[in-house]
């Protein structure tokens, strides 16, 4: 199938500000699945709310957009009830790891079968510009109008602790490795959580003064550096990049079946 039968150009324009990093996001996701010769039909992305979550409405997939914060929860369901199918979780700093937290670490510690993308602009964009888990301490925003004093999350150091068996970091200055991510991520056969950095010129762009998106996107470029650079070891500041665990261990749907099997008397 060719990139473009994968949308729902119907709903285009889309409604995302003018230089949000989303809109790179869903290019990336596209592209993977393009890149995986996917059926529409073997595809299933649950969304909750949010900025990150309108990215559902665009994809002509089988979709379901959900309550805030339990998008995880929703996508459980449906990847215990058909196990066959790819689960895509688009989420933001909310849905991820506000009011979806505790979904998000047991998610991981099951290690089912799903992708969580992780859309990370350090700031609530949709409902008016509130600081966020990933704000981090200096962040400006309206509900932190003198900064922010809460330290903020790391993604990846969570996702780790939780148990996810991939897990990788990139921004949406580097669309071809976040393309190469997820297509990995996709075809992982366990948790999987790729965290993409995206801007916000719109708030958090504005209230830090980073300037218009093509300042905040280069600057993804200058303060990250893939996993182990020397870079990282001159400017410990870096943030880093790549693929930080990608492991196999028993996926829980393929072990919830051995459960129903035993319980019929199968073994």
């Amino acid at each position: 199938m060719a990139l473009k039968d994968y949308i729902r150009e119907r709903f285009f324009p889309h409604m995302w500000c003018a230089g949000c990093g989303h809109g790179t996001v869903l290019n990336s996701l596209l592209r993977a699945v393009e890149q995986l010769g996917l059926s529409k039909n073997e595809i299933v992305m649950v969304s909750g709310i949010g900025c990150s979550a309108r990215i559902s409405g665009y994809v002509d997939f089988h979709s379901l957009h959900t309550l805030h914060g339990r998008a995880l929860a929703f996508a459980t369901g449906v990847k215990l009830s058909k196990p066959e199918l790819n689960v895509i979780v688009p989420m933001g700093d909310g849905d991820a790891l506000a009011i979806g937290g505790n979904h998000f670490l047991h998610a991981a510690r099951r290690n089912i079968g799903m992708t969580a993308i992780v859309m990370n602009n350090k700031i609530y964009g949709m409902t008016g510009g509130q600081f966020s888990p990933l704000t981090g301490v200096g962040g400006m925003a309206t509900t932190a109008p003198y900064a922010s004093i809460d330290r903020s999350f790391d993604v990846v150091e969570i996702a780790k602790a939780a148990g996810a068996t991939y897990v990788a970091r990139s921004t949406a200055f580097h669309a071809q490795e976040c393309t190469k991510m997820i297509h990995d991520a996709i075809l992982h056969d366990g948790f999987s959580v790729v965290e993409i950095m995206t801007q916000c010129p719109t708030y958090y762009g504005r209230k830090n003064k980073l300037g218009e998106a093509p300042e905040m996107i280069k600057r993804f470029k200058d303060i990250t550096t893939p996993i182990g650079s020397k870079a990282k070891q001159e400017n410990p500041e870096l943030i880093e990049r790549g693929v930080f665990v990608e492991k196999n261990l028993p996926e829980y749907c393929a072990e919830y079946d051995k459960i129903i099997e035993r319980a019929k008397g199968g073994a």
